[in-house]
């Protein structure tokens, strides 16, 4: 049994409580406060109505509502769906036909559409239908009961939600790309490069950023993009008061938001002399907080004038803290950083022993970017009977282990060489004393022993690269120097053998010793360094120390190596009164087979920078027969010396020595013999050739005369 409608409890919801609302018209004229509404006008009063389509019959009844919302008047309207063209265009027609037909199609109960009306006025009306499909007991559609409705305030919320949907997106991916590039720098000046490269701005959905940071009580900026002059050099550094808004916000920790340039200077008039340093749009200036510490503060800047959204600027916010745990990482780095590189460099020579008769200098460099220090490490070492030992090497690792095997490494290998061992003992005691330490790192190296009165250099290497020569003509050459296995593993593989070669650095001439990290790139062959470190050379400077800074910043600093690099540069000064003779000297060990093919290549390198011309090959032939006699006939290795001696015409001196005092015999082998033939050989090849004591051997020489057309100048 219904009874009379009760009275509403005080605890009832009233959406109009607490809340501020406008009065307006009413515009359903008609509607009491307490008459009942029946279904119709509850439709209508929502700009809905109903519509009976009876299928069979091709009649389409529309209500009161429906009518409203087709905009048709009665007498426009005679029950023909065709009729309804007046105010569905074709095209949405077809929509509407589409739908329905695909639902009969599929046999479904129901269907809907949005579609358009083309009202009476002009205006497009956005609508949606939906009907409920009737089936007889055949299942056949005989008619559709539904409702239409106007939908152009539902789309319009739609596409709201679409574009809000759209904006947090955006945010969600600048965030995003802002994380994932931070995440990857290391340093403050990694940060920096992030936020001032390309896209930095935008990555924070502005035009312009300055970025600060607080030291010692005052405000510096480190970082500026997207503005359209420098910033003022009184305003690089500042104190923390409220006369510039990137300190005002670092000291009281928190942002400020502005909409215009105007309201930026109105609010501190100290910015006034450099408007036009200025953006002309919005301004954000936020706190960098890490560890409830201001660590510095950050502004951005937008070209357009705005009133930043709530969304706005809590986006602004959250990557004010994503930057701000950024810096404190970045700073810990460097400080990190700072310390071990000082360590490490603690560990090198801190001065140079002098030299008479030449120049040196280092060069070196921890790696630009990244965690690690290496184990890079040069050395120039006073040595008995006025030598010098040189030593470039690199222990293997990127790290304070590296650093520390380095030091001690350093240490025992000079001390061997200040014993005055020849560089392959030296190299023997130091690999064995690296595979002694408690250590599974190895180490390259490279040593030399040079007298720089004669020019004589004596060198061994342990997995490391060869020397480069450059003489007084520029002429580039790196000589084939044999190596044995790196230090530390030579020892662990039962070869610590280190052949030893013997060099002549010409007066006026410069040999350069490096670590791989000045000649070797991330995704770039080794032999493009090689190249480029030749050609840097070749067109740098004639000042050593010139050179050597050259040679850091172009091939080092400016790709940003990842590696560390030590560099070594020895000079040879003219001597005085005329020019000396320029020489090669060789040594070719007893029990080394590839040793005569190596001084052949040797020769010809040396013969084609002295441009000998068409005797080349006769020197060639010369040595390497005189080589072989050396090695048959006597118990020790045979040391070669090639000489361009002075005057005219010129004249090419080769010399092989051995230690034994047995004097050569020319014979004369028969047409069947396999040997005896060398000395006939040299004698019709070279214009002079004979014998000369030499201490405990002798030395075989012979001498060429070079064609005039073979300009020795150039």
């Amino acid at each position: 049994m219904t009874g009379p409608p009760q009275e509403p409890s005080d605890k009832d919801y009233d959406p109009r409580a607490d809340r501020a609302w406008r009065h307006v018209a009413e515009d359903a004229p008609g509607v009491s406060h307490r008459e009942p509404i029946g279904l119709r006008e509850r439709l209508s009063l929502n700009r809905m109505g109903t519509f009976d389509w009876d299928l069979d019959r091709g009649f389409m009844d529309l209500d009161a509502g429906a009518m409203e919302v087709f905009d048709l008047r009665p007498d426009e309207y005679d029950g023909a769906p065709m009729s309804l063209v007046t105010r569905v265009p074709p095209e949405e027609g077809l929509r509407l036909d589409e739908a329905l037909s695909q639902a009969l199609q599929d046999g479904h109960s129901s269907y809907g559409s949005y579609f358009r009306l083309q009202c009476r006025d002009g205006t497009q009306r956005w609508t949606h239908s939906q009907g409920r499909i009737l089936h007889d007991a055949d299942g056949t559609p005989y008619r559709i009961i539904g409702i239409v409705r106007e939908a152009t305030s539902e789309l319009a919320d739609s596409a709201l939600l679409r574009s809000l949907q759209q904006e947090r997106q955006r945010q969600t991916l600048m965030v995003q790309q802002t994380t994932a590039a931070l995440a990857r720098a290391l340093s403050v000046r990694d940060v920096t490069r992030v936020l001032t490269g390309a896209g930095g701005a935008r990555r924070f959905g502005a035009d312009g950023l300055v970025l600060g940071l607080v030291e010692n009580e005052e405000f510096e900026v480190i970082a500026t993009a997207g503005l359209d002059g420098e910033v003022p050099d009184d305003m690089m550094t500042s104190r923390l008061d409220d006369t510039l808004p990137l300190a005002d916000t670092a000291r009281s920790r928190r942002s400020i938001f502005l909409s215009s340039r105007g309201e930026l200077i109105a609010r501190y008039p100290r910015l006034r002399p450099y408007t036009e340093v200025l953006p002309a749009g919005s301004a954000a200036f936020l706190p960098l907080v890490a560890q409830d510490t201001v660590i510095g503060a950050l502004g951005l800047f937008n070209a357009e004038p705005a009133v930043q959204s709530p969304e706005a600027r809590n986006l602004a916010l959250a990557l004010a803290g994503v930057v701000a745990q950024s810096v404190q990482r970045a700073t810990l780095f460097d400080q990190e950083r700072e310390f071990a590189t000082g360590l490490q460099a603690t560990m090198l020579p801190r001065r140079l022993p002098p030299l008479t008769g030449g120049a040196v200098t280092v060069r070196y460099h921890p790696a630009s970017v990244g965690r690690d220090i290496g184990g890079d490490w040069y050395d120039v070492i006073a040595l008995p009977q006025g030598r010098t030992g040189l030593v470039v090497g690199d222990v293997q690792g990127h790290d304070t282990h590296a650093a520390a095997v380095m030091g001690q490494l350093r240490i025992a290998l000079r001390a061997y060489a200040s014993e005055g061992h020849s560089p392959e003992t030296v190299l023997v005691r130091a690999s064995r004393f690296l595979a002694e330490l408690d250590t599974e790192r190895f180490a390259t190296c490279t040593y030399i022993q040079a007298d720089l009165e004669s020019g004589a250099l004596h060198l061994a290497r342990a997995g490391h690269l060869g020397p480069l020569i450059s003489n007084s003509s520029r002429h580039i050459d790196w000589p084939e120097v044999r190596g044995g296995l790196p230090l530390g593993l030579a020892t662990h593989f039962g070869h610590d053998h280190f052949p030893e070669t013997q060099l002549f650095l010409e007066p006026g001439s410069t040999l350069l010793l490096c670590t791989d990290g000045l000649v070797e790139q991330p995704g770039r062959d080794i032999s493009a360094g090689i190249d480029a470190l030749s050609a840097a050379v070749r067109a740098g400077p004639t000042d050593l120390e010139a050179l050597a800074d050259r040679l850091s910043d172009h091939l080092w600093a400016d790709p940003g190596s990842e590696d560390d690099m030590a560099l070594l540069l020895l000079h040879r000064l003219p001597g005085p009164g005329g020019a000396t003779t320029p020489r090669l000297r060789l040594h070719v060990h007893q029990a080394d087979p590839s040793g005569t093919a190596e001084v052949r290549s040797a020769l010809r390198r040396t013969l084609d920078q002295w441009r000998a011309g068409a005797v080349m090959h006769n020197i060639e032939v010369a040595a390497s027969e005189l080589i072989a006699n050396a090695l048959t006939h006597t118990e020790s290795g045979a040391l070669v010396s090639v000489e361009l001696l002075p005057g005219t015409p010129r004249r090419i001196r080769l010399e092989v020595e051995d230690r034994s005092s047995r004097w050569p015999r020319r014979r004369s082998p028969g047409e069947t013999a396999t040997s005896g033939r060398g000395l006939m050989l040299v004698e019709a090849l070279a214009d002079e050739w004979g014998a000369e004591p030499r201490g405990a051997g002798k030395a075989l020489w012979c001498e060429f005369a070079v064609p005039d057309t073979a300009d020795l100048t150039h």
